[in-house]
């Protein structure tokens, strides 16, 4: 069992069972989930022909874009927190032997997949996307109340925050993978979540091609009433306690929170801000999003010095 804990505005995790057994316990339960086909697919899921898969760095709008796919593609069934697994399934949660009979509408967060014959993937404002995942982070239980914000953004630029969103690399690092390799090419769709949020129907209409669709103003305009932000904390409220993602989180804060564009800049300090922008600041204003900040800046105390791919 691991307990979080605060030093000096730095997370630790002990682990209360760490010991010589603690590896054997692993490998045996790896073994096992292999053995009985146990094991979520995860990266190594088996790609069909005909996937489509909505692919975005977490906390990014991966939850609305299900909604939203879902909605669309079966206007008269709704997804809910209850459906959303099944109807629209993110590959790390089903072994590879189920993810085969379900729907073929597939959530990932990998960094670029050449396999991947489709893709629709969804950028946001790393400085917004910093914002929800500290609030996450939070609600899930890796953080606890007061961890400094500044510290939180410093470990996010580092891609340093909690170990399987690390493996796929900073915001950037998952950006780039994505757009450098794919951009350009009629099977990637490049979304912006601030453009979804600005011109849903669009959007949409866009996405709707991938199936072959040409769906109405109002099938799309049903499907987008059926994913606000409004309906889903709705929906959120009622199947928390349900919801394999929530069940076991902090219940006072919410998953669904603001679903707006720009809140950092109340949120976020100008330190923060200006880490993040001088780290990917060119990566930033490639994606047609505008930098507020001088490149000077100072660092939380004792935070190793960062370094910038861009």
């Amino acid at each position: 069992m691991s307990v979080t804990g605060v030093k000096d505005g730095s997370v630790q995790d002990y682990d209360k069972e760490a010991g010589s057994d603690s590896w054997i316990k692993s490998y045996v339960t790896a073994v096992f989930s292999t053995m009985f086909g146990l094991k979520k697919a995860g990266r190594a899921l088996t790609v069909f022909p005909n996937d489509v898969f909505l692919v975005s760095y977490p906390r990014s709008g991966s939850t609305w874009t299900r909604f939203l796919v879902g909605n669309l593609l079966n206007p008269a069934d709704p997804i809910t927190f209850e459906n959303v697994e099944r109807r629209v399934p993110p590959i790390y949660f089903w072994p590879d032997r189920i993810l085969r009979s379900l729907p073929r509408v597939l959530k990932s967060h990998e960094a670029f997949d050449p396999r991947y014959p489709r893709v629709i993937y969804i950028v946001r404002d790393p400085r917004d996307v910093a914002v929800s995942f500290y609030y996450y982070n939070l609600k899930m239980k890796v953080i606890p109340d007061g961890y400094p914000m500044d510290n939180f953004v410093s470990r996010f630029l580092r891609g340093d925050i909690v170990s399987y969103a690390d493996r796929f690399g900073s915001w950037e690092d998952h950006v780039l993978s994505w757009i450098n390799l794919r951009q350009g090419r009629p099977t990637f769709c490049l979304t912006r979540y601030e453009d979804l949020q600005t011109d849903p129907i669009r959007e949409l209409s866009k996405w709707a091609l991938f199936w072959g669709l040409h769906p109405t103003t109002d099938v799309i305009e049903q499907a987008i009433s059926l994913s606000s932000a409004g309906e889903m904390r709705s929906l959120e409220q009622k199947q928390s306690k349900q919801w394999g993602v929530t069940k076991n989180s902090r219940q006072d804060i919410p998953f669904v929170r603001d679903a707006k564009s720009g809140g950092w800049r109340k949120k976020l300090s100008e330190n923060s801000v200006a880490m993040i922008e001088q780290a990917w600041g060119t990566t930033i204003q490639r994606l047609g999003y505008e930098l507020t900040t001088a490149p000077k800046l100072n660092r939380p105390a004792g935070d190793s010095v960062l370094t910038s791919s861009s």
